[in-house]
């Protein structure tokens, strides 16, 4: 199996990024991406996508993520034609949290390309032709920018990619909405209720009803695609505020314990030194 490195169609090591129009007449070898991720926009024609060992039919107007670790290929195209967007995942941290909280960024952008490496999974994003139109327009911009160069294209360029990232959430929210055995639009609504409100007193039936699920559908959803419990998901967000909080604030242990959604000091020590090998009062003098 073949592996590409992102400096292979780049050498910009202060601009990890990298778009193209990719036409292909013949099968592509297995591959992996090493170092970058690709949202795949398809812009014509049909061809066979094969993850993994998996095989499923994409079409014009289809739309996935592929993360680095995850084997793919295409065979048998017919007048196929795509975008290939390269870039860094970090590159997605600069969004805001009103959009890495949405449900269609969760579930296109993370949960998908995750579960994809995981498990075979054929589910996409499918855009009618008006907006593939819009979304085609936006390309053709981006493609014109990254190929002229000129001063500040950079910074429009990351502009664009996430205004593309945006209007491409919106539509797969939409999308699922109308299906109702789609489970990563629940597991997202589940992540994003649960990120906007961790440092609450939250319960697993206030987080179910959010998703829309039963409790024990959205157990079983949390153990298949993150093999954990919703609570000590939970749990990790409450953890990881603490950190940041023994790091960076003169706190006592008990109002870190408050401050980061825990209603029992104690409790708090023995989750944290459970994950961290330390108590909560070791690992601020480590730091």
């Amino acid at each position: 199996m073949s592996e590409f490195y992102l400096n292979w169609f780049t050498s910009d090591q202060k601009f990890p990024f990298f778009i193209q129009y990719g036409f292909h007449d013949n099968d592509t070898d297995l591959h992996r991406h090493v170092d970058f991720s690709e949202l795949v926009i398809v812009l014509s024609g049909t061809a066979t996508h094969i993850v993994n060992t998996e095989e499923s039919f994409i079409k014009k107007g289809n739309v996935f993520v592929i993360n680095g670790s995850t084997p793919h290929a295409f065979k048998d195209p017919q007048d196929f034609k795509i975008c290939n967007i390269m870039y860094k995942p970090e590159m997605l941290s600069t969004a805001g949290s009103d959009l890495r909280t949405s449900n269609g960024f969760q579930a296109l952008f993370v949960l998908e390309p995750l579960y994809r490496h995981k498990h075979a999974y054929t589910s996409k994003l499918s855009l009618p032709i008006p907006m593939l139109e819009f979304v085609t327009a936006l390309i053709a911009g981006m493609i014109e920018e990254y190929s002229h160069k000129l001063q500040g294209y950079q910074t429009l360029l990351v502009s664009r990619f996430m205004e593309l990232v945006v209007y491409l959430s919106r539509h797969y929210e939409k999308q699922d909405k109308g299906s109702q055995d789609n489970h990563l639009i629940h597991l997202a609504k589940s992540l994003s209720f649960m990120e906007d409100h961790y440092l609450e007193a939250l319960s697993l039936d206030q987080i179910a009803v959010h998703a829309g699920i039963s409790i024990r559908h959205l157990n079983r959803i949390f153990r298949s695609y993150y093999q954990t419990t919703p609570i000590s998901y939970l749990h990790r967000l409450r953890l990881e505020r603490a950190c940041s909080l023994l790091k960076h604030s003169n706190f006592s242990i008990t109002q870190i314990s408050h401050e980061s959604g825990f209603s029992d000091s104690n409790y708090f020590t023995r989750q944290f030194t459970k994950t961290y090998g330390m108590s909560p009062k070791a690992y601020r003098k480590k730091l």
